[in-house]
Order: C-alpha cells, then structure tokens, then sequence
C-alpha cells in the first residue's frame, strides 16, 4: 500500500497564482508528488451507515470506516460485528498484531507471508474471513480464555479478571515516521474490591517483531498481569539478563491455527525490578508489583512462515537472547 503526501492544495494556489499574472506566464517546472511506503501502520475501523438492533448488542448494516479515534459503545461487546477484526491493530512488514477491545481485552497475531502492509484490506471479504488462509497470511492464535500474546488483565491468584466492568473505554491511533501506536484509556475498570482507571499505550516500529507497551493505573493494586496463552505439551521457557535487570518468558513450538506442523515462537521481555513471572490457569502469566508508575514491557512474536523469518526453536531463543542483552545495554529495543 502507498500513501501520498499531500502537496496538492499548495500546488494549486501556486498555480492559481501564476495565472493571474497579466504576462500569463506559464508554470515550467513540474513538481512531482513523492510516494512513501510506511514503514508501521495501526488502525481501528468501525460500521457506519447502519445501526444497533433493538435488544440485541449486534451492529447491523453499515460500511467500515477507518475512524483515528473512538469511544467504545456500551452496547459493544465480542461478535457485534462493529469494529473491523474486533479492534485495534498493529503492524509493520514482518508481523501483525491485534486487541479485541471487548470485555476479552486479549492479544492475538496475524502471521503475514508477505513483506508489505496488509491491515487495511483484513477482514473487509468477510467479518472472520482472516481465520483463513490467505495468500498475505492468516490469524494464527487461538487465544481462548487466555490474554493471547501480551494482552493484560488482573491476576486474582486463581483466575485471570478481563474487562467485564469497565464505564469507559477510549481509544486513539497515531502514525508517525518513527512509529505507529494505539492508546486506549479504560476509565472506571472495576475487578472484585478494585476501581482503576488505567492507559495502555502500545507502539509497533519498523523493524522486528515485538510491541513496545506501556500500562499506567491511576491506582495501586495487586494483579495487573500481562501472559501468553498455555498450550499442552509447549513448556515455558525464561531467561534473565547478565545484570538481572530484564528477562522474559517464552514458548516455542506447534501452537497456531495454521497447521499440524506450523512453528511460532511467543515472547514477553519484563523488568525484574517491576514484575515476576508466575503460572496460571490459562496463562504463562508476568505479573506487574502494586505501582501507579508505568509498567514497560515488550510482546515478541515469530512465525515460520513469515519471509526471512526464524524457522527453528534454537534460532528463535538465539534472537530472544540477544535481545536480552540489548535491554540490559540500553534498556530498550526500539
């Protein structure tokens, strides 16, 4: 996909100009409009032109519509066929990712074959069509009851509370050169004894695989907890970096919907300093320390498919080590 920068309105008053000039000159020089390919893209599109169904939390008829930001309807919930592949995505030429942004708040992967942008046309054959496979790539998690790869929720030590209460959700998208991001604000999230606003902000960049997030609650409690989705017989991999500062969890092996012999490999990279890695029932769980101060951590994902791509678990632990050593060096990967 290709973008044009806009130089058109300038270009038409310099000409506009130039014409009414007694002598008539004409303009010689022709300005030629550049093409750029972005490097990241994130969106979120919603139905226009239709309308909510009476006593249903169904959208009905309508166009989507890309939209740069958004307040979440109280009628919307999973299924309501009103957010394009049912929320936010983020991509850059090697991976893509997206929320559900209903009361399931997990993450999910669309593994890509291709080397170019391809959110702007998923989903738009069909609601679900991207569960098959298709010539760009397909979904290839299956999140279940899990928070997917790198989705977040509270940890209540038997279970994991998703976004059932929340009194309002907002969402923005930004794309700039350097990256391209989805801010959602979730105001009056209510879990057990606990009331939180709480602002997620995360980025996608140029090169690699991984999501850069960042998790503010407006208030100190136990749980808030990020994971990646259990599959049986795919152990739990970890590591920590040389000065103790960063490790991460991860899991390599058949875990997609894309076949009996497809390979992808999940990662979450954590500060020691804010959070633990743990267990639980869905989930290989990080769970972040009691905090109001912002909880940085990075979603790596890797599938065998992808052009170029890692192909083996010893190449993907490879990558995931020296990513390590690059957090502890610089305290980030972007």
């Amino acid at each position: 996909m290709k973008l044009n920068l806009v130089l058109g309105a300038a270009l038409l008053a310099a000409f506009v100009s130039c014409k009414e000039k007694k002598d008539k000159n004409i303009v010689e020089e022709i300005v030629e409009i550049e093409e750029v390919t972005p490097e990241t893209y994130a969106e979120i599109s919603i139905k226009k032109g239709g309308s909510w169904k009476e006593g249903s939390r169904e959208y009905d008829g309508g166009a989507f519509e890309n939209v740069d930001e958004l307040v979440v309807p109280e009628e919307h919930t999973d299924h309501s066929w009103y957010i394009r592949y049912e929320g936010p995505g983020w991509e850059n030429k090697q991976i893509a990712y997206r929320l559900y942004l209903d009361w399931r708040n997990a993450m999910d992967i669309f593994g890509k074959k291709v080397d170019t942008l391809v959110l702007p046309y998923v989903g738009t054959d069909g609601f679900d069509s991207y569960h098959n496979n298709a010539p760009w790539g397909q979904d290839i998690l299956k999140a279940g009851k899990s928070m997917g790869i790198g989705g977040y929720g509270r940890f209540t030590g038997d279970t994991i509370a998703h976004f059932n209460e929340v009194a309002k959700t907002s969402v923005k998208v930004a794309n700039e050169e350097a990256h391209s991001s989805v801010t959602i604000d979730y105001e009056g999230w209510k879990t057990g004894d606990v009331t939180t606003d709480l602002k997620s902000v995360i980025s996608i960049f140029p090169e690699d695989r991984f999501l850069k997030a960042e998790l503010t609650p407006n208030t100190s409690f136990e749980g808030l907890a990020t994971g990646i989705v259990k599959f049986d017989d795919i152990p739990v991999m970890e590591a920590t970096s040389e000065s103790g500062a960063w490790a991460y969890i991860a899991t390599y092996g058949v875990q997609t919907l894309a076949g009996e012999n497809d390979q992808l490999g999940m990662a979450i990279f954590y500060k020691t300093d804010q959070a633990k890695a743990t267990e639980g029932p869905h989930d290989h769980l990080v769970v972040f320390n009691a905090s109001t101060e912002t909880q940085t951590y990075y979603i790596l994902s890797a599938w065998d498919q992808e052009q170029d791509g890692i192909k083996s678990k010893e190449a993907f632990e490879q990558d995931l080590n020296e990513k390590l050593a690059t957090l502890d060096a610089n305290g980030m990967l972007e």
